[in-house]
């Protein structure tokens, strides 16, 4: 009987034990159930992690180059260090976005390519500041040639004015400069076969013309030898003329002369005296005389013959 019932007492113990076990197998179960759930759980955010910095790095990348493009719209003519920092900005753009599509970066080239687009943002940004003080030269440098240009066109209006003024006045010098007959008289002669000459009022006896006049006194008048140009008009209107006689100019025109000579002139009230022997023979009537020198009309006056 004793025995039967230390039986019964000792059972318990074993079912106890067992239970045990089991539940330290489940504890354990759970454990490890566990331990995977979170490193998987923990991976998943680092892979989602992993693709949100790329989304946010080619974003970045879009920006930058879109900036650099835009920089390239200015009428700014780039130095030639500048072509070649954008030539190396473009090619890291490139090459970042080769990375970025292939999708296997691992945590440290990531790491990698985030420092290299920051170095590449701060580049971009010191190249659009670059563009821009080169287009706020331009435009100094702009306002500047325009303002010059306007000086310059000022300046040049002005120097024509003046040289219009100059040329007005050196006009009015040469005007004022040139010789100026006082008084002319005309005495007709008539030459005798001794050689005497005798003063004559008939066209039919007259030969030769003596002119005597006198010169206005002129500081501005240059001292020395002038040329003299004579004309004679006949009674008929017509200019008398010799075979050797040529053109002159005077009064802004071209003018054929009836005789040429030069007088010295010295300011003084000196005489002069020009005889002038006529090629053909004299007509009846009012001849009309004009002198010139200088490029301007001296002196006019008329005689007759009968």
């Amino acid at each position: 009987m004793e025995k039967t019932y230390q039986e019964q007492v000792q059972t318990p113990k074993r079912d106890s034990n067992k239970i045990y076990f089991l539940v330290a197998v489940i504890v354990a179960l759970l454990g490890t159930n566990a331990y995977l759930f979170f490193k998987d759980k923990k991976s998943g955010d680092r892979i989602v992690t992993l693709n949100d910095e790329r989304s946010r790095m080619e974003v970045e990348i879009d920006k930058i180059e879109a900036e650099l493009d835009k920089a390239n719209e200015s009428n700014v003519q780039l130095t030639a260090d500048m072509k070649e920092e954008q030539e190396l900005a473009r090619e890291k753009i490139s090459e970042l976005r080769e990375q970025l599509r292939a999708g296997k970066l691992t945590q440290r080239e990531l790491a990698k390519a985030q420092s290299e687009l920051k170095n590449l943002r701060f580049f971009v940004t010191k190249y659009t500041g670059d563009i821009a003080e080169l287009e706020k030269k331009n435009q100094e440098l702009t306002v500047e040639r325009d303002s010059l240009r306007t000086s310059v066109s000022n300046i040049s209006q002005k120097a024509t004015q003046l040289e219009e003024q100059n040329t007005e006045l050196s006009g009015k010098v040469k005007v004022a400069a040139a010789l100026k007959t006082g008084t002319i008289s005309i005495v007709p002669l008539r030459i005798k076969n001794s050689g005497k000459e005798t003063d004559v009022t008939k066209a039919s006896t007259a030969k030769k013309l003596r002119f005597t006049f006198n010169i206005v006194n002129n500081s501005l008048a240059q001292v020395g030898m002038h040329d003299v140009y004579i004309r004679i008009i006949d009674p008929s209107g017509n200019l008398i003329t010799s075979d050797n006689s040529s053109m002159f100019s005077a009064d802004g025109e071209d003018l054929q002369y009836t005789y040429r000579t030069a007088i010295e002139f010295d300011n003084t009230d000196k005489i002069y005296n020009i005889d002038w022997t006529n090629p053909g023979s004299f007509s009846k009537g009012t001849y009309t005389v004009m002198f010139y020198s200088d490029g301007y009309t001296m002196g006019k006056t008329t005689f007759s013959l009968r």
